[in-house]
Parts: structure tokens; sequence; C-alpha cells
């Protein structure tokens, strides 16, 4: 979202907001990277080892990466709103 031309706001506080907006969508991708890794990697272990401990870290691995996903996600969103509510 952009900012409208009639805001109040100087023109540096625009950029310094585009930039936040930007760096919260790095954030969020960083999120979904880690999150794949370790479901991954869970998946990756269960699959080609089978001593215990490497099928335990696997099963808990998965659930690990989706919980990274999902916090990421509502950070992501959550961050949004607040930069959105400051570029109006």
């Amino acid at each position: 979202m952009t900012p409208r031309p009639d805001s109040s706001l100087s023109l540096s506080d625009r950029l310094a907001l585009e930039r936040t907006r930007l760096a919260n969508e790095r954030t969020v991708l960083a999120y979904l990277r880690t999150g794949m890794a370790l479901v991954l990697a869970g998946f990756s272990l269960v699959n080609f080892f089978r001593e215990n401990i490497y099928v335990w870290v696997g099963v808990l691995f998965v659930p690990l990466g989706l919980g990274i996903v999902t916090l990421g996600w509502l950070r992501f969103l959550a961050k949004r709103r607040r930069i959105r509510q400051a570029m109006q």
C-alpha cells in the first residue's frame, strides 16, 4: 500500500515507512525459509535414517518448522497492520 499524496507525513517519513514495509517482507520470507528447512530436514531424517534418535529428532522438526512458519506469518500480519496505520 503506497501512502496517499495528501498524507501529513514528510517525504523522509514516508520513505522510512516504505523501508520498514520491505524489511517486514524480508523477515517473513526468512521465517518461511527457516520453517521449510526444518520441515524438510525432519522428513529427511525420518525417511533416511532408522535409528531411534534420528527419527525422534525428525518428528520434532516437522511441527517445529510448521510452528515457525505460523508464528512468522502471524507476526507479519500484525506488523503490516501497524505499518498501514502509521501510513495513514
